[in-house]
């Protein structure tokens, strides 16, 4: 296995800096490729004064997506892992990597992350939408074979959140397995702040619609689906409200975003659907377009 390792990162060069000590400790042989940007926080001079990372590619862009697609096109291995650039990964992580695409073309593992309240673990999450059984992975942590990364196009750039979750609905359409592996675990380095950013509510649901009529059409398992996450966090915000945790005001401007945000992604997702009816449903991948790098240093 010739493994190469894409570290996505933006602002975030003393926790990258952490992450490449204990890959370089555990994962020698890998081929590291960052793609930063666009740091304002010396994490270029970093990354290039070390030696055991490969390449760097800069990107101007802040989607998560097109970092992503950026390391996919800069990748010269067989296998490609993608790593949070706040994780750091075990010893028995290159080893679980290969057991596992070995049987499957996609293998994840646990994230343990340290919390206020103590330390976190993923569990495997699946669901059966219509006739597929999806297996949802986290995109920190996550190998593919290289050839499956082209049948997928690599992730959709439309999404500012949620291409993990995209990528795992299409490839459960094209009948891929994802597989989990125990071992394939990493850590946090430093600790996490305890929560997760809810003030975009509008892109959270134009994420949700988006995927999921790109993916299955407008059908109703999809409105169910959608109506169901809505009606959770209306009810969720509403006894914030009643708690006095949150304002009428704010619960008012939240369903607001929510609406906009289904609206435009139930749009968005149909015009995707009409423009890529492959399997791989990525009117926005890897080959849409080839001027994502600034620049780019390749020791390689």
């Amino acid at each position: 296995m010739e493994l190469s390792v894409v570290i996505p990162t933006l602002n975030g060069r003393d926790h990258l800096a952490a992450t490449l000590d204990v890959l370089a400790a555990n994962a020698p042989d890998a081929e590291v490729v960052v793609v930063n940007g666009p740091s304002a926080d010396g994490t270029t001079g970093m990354v290039r004064d070390r030696d055991d990372v490969d390449v760097l590619v800069e990107v101007s862009d802040r989607t998560l997506n097109v970092s992503r697609n950026a390391g996919i096109r800069a990748a010269s291995g067989d296998v490609v892992a993608f790593l949070r650039h706040d994780l750091a990964v075990e010893e028995t992580w290159t080893d679980a990597i290969e057991a596992g695409v070995e049987r499957a073309p996609v293998v994840t593992g646990p994230v343990h992350e340290t919390l206020p309240a103590g330390m976190t673990t993923t569990e495997p999450e699946r669901r059966r939408i219509r006739n597929r059984e999806v297996t949802y992975f986290n995109g920190g942590n996550v190998a593919f074979r290289s050839e499956i990364l082209d049948e997928l196009d690599g992730f959709d750039e439309y999404l500012e959140t949620g291409g993990a979750r995209d990528a795992a609905h299409r490839l459960a359409g094209l009948d891929r397995e994802v597989a989990w592996e125990s071992e394939l675990c990493v850590r946090t380095e430093y600790e996490a702040d305890g929560g997760v950013d809810e003030r975009d509510h509008e892109w959270k649901y134009r994420a949700l619609s988006y995927r999921l009529v790109k993916n299955y059409g407008v059908r109703p398992t999809v409105v169910r689906r959608v109506a169901s996450h809505a009606g959770s966090d209306a009810v969720a915000a509403a006894r914030d409200v009643v708690t006095g945790s949150a304002t009428p005001t704010g619960w008012v401007g939240n369903g607001r975003d929510v609406v906009v945000g289904i609206a435009t992604g139930w749009s968005d997702g149909l015009v995707a659907r009409a423009r890529d009816r492959t399997a791989a449903r990525n009117p926005h991948g890897c080959s849409k377009r080839a001027d994502r790098a600034v620049a780019k240093y390749d020791r390689r």
